[in-house]
Formats: C-alpha cells, structure tokens, sequence
C-alpha cells in the first residue's frame, strides 16, 4: 500500500490526497511537519534530503515533490482523463502545474506568512502591500484562464491542474486580505467545492 508522509493540514499534502481520492487509491499516511514529527529528523531526510512535506513510498520507490507524486500516480493508474498522454493536451496541464509551483506560489509566501501565519518578521508594511498585489494579480492570470475556459482550467474536463490550482485557489479566497472581484474564480471554486474531502477540509 501507498504511505504519505506528512500533515494533513499542509496544503502540498492535500495535492496528493486528492489525487489518491481520485485515482480511488487506498494508502496510509503518517503526521510529519509543524506540530508533529520534525522532518529534519535523519530518518526523514534519508528520504527527502530538503526535509519537507510530502514523501510517496511506493515500494522501494520514494518520491518529493507535490506535483510530481500527483503526476506519478495518474500516469501509473493509466489516468489520461487527469494527465493526458498526448504531448500537447499533456503540456497545457503541467504547464498550469508548472505555473502553480512557480510563479503562484512565490506570489503569495511573504502575504501569506504575514497574515495567516502572523510571523514577526514579515510584517513589513510595504513588503506585505506588494506581496498582496502581487498575490493578486497573479489570481487575474488564472481569472482570465477561466474566463476564457468557462469551466475549467485546461477546458471543458477536470484535470490534475485542477487539483493543484484548486487547493491555491482555496488557500487565496481564506487569505484574510482585499480580493479584487473575479467572478469566473468564485464559479470555479464553487464547482470544485464537494468534489473531495481534501478540498474541502
């Protein structure tokens, strides 16, 4: 059986458990990260040398990075509907995927360990005005996506980039900041909204 390593709660867990609940997987998983087990424990950096959150054991397999457990498990339960096997239906979804682990991310840390984690030493008031800007404008790049789609990221069908982009849209929308108005983002969250328990918890 698949084993996940980490904390429900963290946000790049939550990517694999959805992607499970999809695929239908059965797995186990272990509390690693804040408040739990330390990852920098040795036994847990003999697995993930960065010692973070998750890790998949498949076996003999061990694999880090969020977006690339997601994309292992689709390709080997054979999921086109979620990661296509076509070159370019395939690279549309990683290349939100993609997005969502660059550009995305690095928009929000300084906001979002400001405001939701309350961290002293980010409470700087120009650096979490620019921080909240640019949060947002990078949400615009996905509102006008949707626009364009009317549905879902990539198109008409639910695929892997709209786990990953799901979970940060979620992240965003509970963000205690001013959110400009992208009514195609709230459909979209709406749409999403009881498709799992990793989303909605």
């Amino acid at each position: 059986m698949l084993k996940i390593l980490g904390k429900a709660a963290s946000i790049n867990v939550r990517k694999v458990l959805w992607t499970c609940d999809e695929l239908n997987l059965p797995y186990e998983r272990e509390d690693w990260g804040s408040g739990f087990r330390s990852p920098d424990e040795p036994a847990f950096r003999a697995l993930n040398p960065n010692a973070m959150v998750p890790v998949l054991l498949d076996g003999e397999l061990v694999l880090w990075e969020s977006n690339t457990i997601c994309r292992y498990l689709c390709a080997k339960e054979g999921r086109a509907d979620l990661l296509p096997a076509a070159p370019r239906a395939r690279a549309e979804v990683e290349k939100w995927m993609d997005w969502q682990m660059g550009e995305l991310n690095n928009s929000w840390r300084y906001a979002f360990m400001s405001l939701v984690r309350q961290s002293p030493a980010h409470q700087d008031a120009a650096q979490l005005a620019a921080g909240v800007a640019n949060w947002n404008a990078m949400m615009g790049i996905l509102e006008q996506q949707l626009q364009r789609t009317g549905a879902y990221v990539c198109g008409e069908r639910f695929t892997l980039a709209d786990i990953v982009l799901g979970l940060s849209v979620k992240r965003w929308l509970m963000a205690p900041l001013q959110h400009p108005d992208y009514p195609a983002i709230a459909a979209y969250h709406a749409r999403l909204a009881h498709r799992t328990a990793a989303f909605a918890g």
